[in-house]
């Protein structure tokens, strides 16, 4: 199998797959496979918002304390391979094709052959080679939901920790927040540490809390009595339990998110052997592409991939951390997302949107985003000429302000992944 292939075949499969009662279907795949996840030690993320900050920061820190560390994330950014990384390094075009081979010979000799996801079929590939190539730890972010999530799969990890728990993915976690909160600590196992994020509310808290108590996991709530010492564009400072911390993503839930990281360490620092000062320099060089990115600070251009509620209310937090300068703001979402809950957080932050699309088959159209944006009082038309030119005219015309680029995180990899950056810096 060539790398045209490996592409072939995942894209053969749905998004989802068959939906799941259970986890008999990926357990029957990895136990053809020999098992790869009971031999692996995991730190397990989940949430609707965090987890991919989360999950950077607990990687920066595990490879600073000299552990090979493989990190699981979704979606990818700029290409396949970045979803399976060892040591801040990508899956090479090789050893996706060899892992893939293995899993989708696997798959197809299996009761469920018609049945599995993209997602199911792109951890496993991930197990097998984390395995193969002596991995200490595993950072392990959720896809969907938890209590049935794929990776749920794993049986005790050193530590579970849980995000934001906000309204995204209803139709399939469910329309209240205690339905989704009880799909998110669906991922807490016996004995395992658990730590949820500050600032989930307190009938979220209460459910984490009765799940925990349930299956003796202790479970970890950061208070929130950090002080935020320096909060700006390029990152956060901040005192933490008397210890002073650097974050270098933007806003105030990226606090609230390493508060969480730092009580992950404190639980498993005897197990990893992770020190202070490993969690200080991992905190400070922990960066994720499409979160709140700074692509250029004069003029002003940012990058952010929120596409739920609490993620546009974090956004909309952060550009007004920027002080009073006109925000413009190019804007396209999918529309299986909760796309007017969302608008709402962010339409009183931004001046004037421009709409668009083709960034994704579930984008919705740039018309209808338009007129969404418009009945909520917003400022808003859709792009005439492009996203690329849309944002090299804003960042003429509006130079003293702030141009956003946001809305989802498949118009972020559009932007990154097509050197239109590099457009914008030699052109302005």
């Amino acid at each position: 199998m060539n790398q045209s292939d490996v592409h072939s075949y995942i894209n053969s499969l749905s998004h989802s797959g068959k939906p799941v009662k259970d986890l008999k279907r990926i357990a029957s795949l990895l136990h053809d496979l020999g098992d790869p996840q009971d031999r692996l030690r995991f730190i397990h993320i989940a949430g609707t918002n965090g987890k991919g900050s989360i999950a950077q920061m607990l990687n920066e820190i595990c490879i600073d304390a000299g552990l090979r560390t493989g990190l699981f994330t979704s979606p990818y950014i700029f290409r396949f391979n970045d979803r399976i990384k060892i040591d801040n390094t990508d899956i090479s075009d090789s050893d996706l094709a060899k892992y893939a081979d293995t899993v989708k010979k696997a798959a197809e000799s299996s009761p469920y052959v018609n049945e599995f996801s993209q997602f199911e079929i792109t951890m496993s590939i991930a197990f097998l080679y984390y395995l193969d190539k002596g991995c200490d730890i595993v950072v392990l972010e959720a896809g969907i939901g938890g209590l049935l999530d794929c990776t749920n799969i794993i049986k005790s990890p050193l530590a579970c920790v849980i995000g934001s728990v906000s309204f995204d993915h209803t139709q399939i976690l469910g329309d209240t927040i205690e339905e989704i909160a009880s799909q998110k600590a669906g991922i807490i196992k016996e004995g395992s540490p658990c730590i949820l994020s500050s600032g989930s509310g307190t009938s979220v808290e209460r459910i984490f809390s009765e799940t925990a108590k349930k299956v003796n996991s202790p479970l970890t709530i950061p208070d929130e009595s950090f002080k935020t010492v320096k909060n700006g564009i390029s990152g956060s400072e901040f005192l933490y339990k008397g210890q002073e911390y650097r974050v270098s993503m933007q806003g105030k839930h990226m606090i609230r998110n390493a508060c969480a990281v730092i009580e992950v360490c404190n639980a498993v620092k005897d197990k990893l052997g992770l020190s202070e000062e490993n969690i200080r320099n991992g905190l400070k060089k922990a960066v994720v592409p499409a979160r709140v990115q700074v692509l250029s600070e004069k003029p002003l251009l940012l990058l952010d991939g929120a596409h739920n509620p609490d993620g546009m209310a974090a956004l909309a937090e952060t550009i007004q951390s920027c002080g009073k300068r006109p925000c413009k703001a190019v804007i396209g979402m999918c529309r299986d997302k909760n796309i007017i809950s969302a608008l709402e957080k962010l339409t009183g932050t931004v001046d004037e949107f421009f709409t668009c699309d083709g960034f994704s088959d579930r984008a919705e159209s740039k018309e209808k985003l338009a007129e969404v944006l418009c009945s909520l009082g917003a400022k808003a038309s859709p792009c005439r000429d492009g996203i690329y030119e849309t944002v090299k005219e804003l960042m003429h015309s509006n130079s003293e302000g702030i141009t956003l680029i946001c809305g989802s995180l498949y118009l972020c990899s559009e932007i990154l992944t097509k050197n239109y950056i590099y457009d914008f810096f030699v052109t302005i």
